[in-house]
C-alpha cells in the first residue's frame, strides 16, 4: 500500500499529493515532514488513531527487518541457525522478538503424527465407501412429487413366499409405512467392473422393488449353498434365468 492510498482510505484523503503516489508508508515514517509539508494537517494526521495504528505496524515491520539484516549478517537465517546461535548473538535482539523466535522455535520441535493412508484388504474402497440414497414420493398441492434423502430409507418393500419365488406384499405395511420409490447406490470412485470401460457407466446403480425382489431370491439361493458347500455336490448355486422382468431396461439392474 502506497502513502496516497492510506491517506484516501483512513484519513479522507487529508494531505495526498500528487507527488508522493509513490511513497512507501515505511518512507514516509522516516521523515513525515519531507512528505507533508504543510505543518497543520500534518499535526492533525499525526492526531488520528488511524495514524497511530499504521506507525505502530510500520514500525514493528522495519524494526524485525532490522533484525533479522543483522542475524543473517551473523549466518542466522533459519530457525536451526537461531536455535544454534551464540549467546551474544541472541543479546543483540529485543526480548519480544526473541520470545517470538523461541516460541516459533519450540512449535517446530514438537514430533508431529503422520497419519498413514488406510490400505483396504480383501475389499474394493469404491464398494466399501459407497453412500445410499432414496426416492420419496411427496403429496402436495400442486399433485405428487419426489424427494430425494440420503441414507436408506426406514421402510423397505415387504415379501411374501408364493411357490419357489417372492412377490410384494403390500397388505403387511403398518399405517403410516411408505416404502421408497427407488434405492440408489453411489460410488464416487466408480464401480469395480466398470472402471476400465471406455465411456464408463455412471456411478449410480438404481434400485427399484423389482430388483430387490430379484436380490431376495439371489440372497436366498447363495445362503443355501455356502450353508452346504461342497463342490463335488453343489459346484455352483441354483441357476434361474431373469426374463420379463419390469425395471429400468440397463444391465446394472434386474430390467435386461
Amino acid at each position: 500500500m502506497r502513502l496516497n492510498d492510506f491517506l484516501a482510505r483512513e484519513l479522507d484523503g487529508r494531505g495526498v499529493v500528487d507527488a508522493n503516489r509513490d511513497v512507501l508508508p515505511e518512507e514516509f515514517f522516516k521523515d513525515p515532514n519531507k512528505y507533508i509539508r504543510d505543518k497543520g494537517a500534518l499535526k492533525e494526521i499525526q492526531a488520528t488513531d488511524a495514524y497511530a495504528r499504521m506507525e505502530g505496524a510500520v514500525r514493528e515491520e522495519m524494526d524485525l527487518e532490522e533484525v533479522a539484516r543483522k542475524l543473517r549478517d551473523k549466518g542466522v537465517d533459519n530457525l536451526l541457525g537461531w536455535s544454534e546461535a551464540a549467546a551474544e548473538v541472541k543479546a543483540t535482539v529485543h526480548d519480544i522478538t526473541k520470545h517470538s523466535l523461541d516460541a516459533a522455535l519450540q512449535e517446530a520441535s514438537k514430533p508431529t503424527t503422520t497419519i498413514a493412508p488406510k490400505k483396504m484388504e480383501g475389499l474394493y474402497e469404491s464398494v466399501y465407501s459407497a453412500r445410499w440414497y432414496h426416492v420419496v414420493e411427496v403429496s402436495g398441492g400442486e399433485g405428487t412429487g419426489m424427494e430425494v434423502k440420503e441414507g436408506k430409507s426406514k421402510h423397505s418393500w415387504n415379501y411374501k413366499k408364493v411357490g419357489d419365488t417372492f412377490e410384494e406384499d403390500d397388505g403387511v405395511r403398518k399405517s403410516g409405512e411408505v416404502p421408497p420409490r427407488l434405492m440408489v447406490l453411489t460410488s464416487d470412485k466408480g464401480w469395480p467392473y466398470t472402471l476400465n470401460l471406455l465411456r464408463g457407466a455412471g456411478n449410480d446403480f438404481f434400485i427399484n422393488c423389482e430388483v430387490d425382489r430379484v436380490w431376495q431370491i439371489v440372497e436366498r439361493d447363495l445362503t443355501e449353498w455356502f450353508s452346504n458347500f461342497d463342490l463335488t455336490l453343489n459346484p455352483s448355486p441354483l441357476l434361474r434365468v431373469l426374463v420379463g422382468t419390469p425395471g429400468i431396461g440397463k444391465s446394472m439392474a434386474a430390467g435386461s
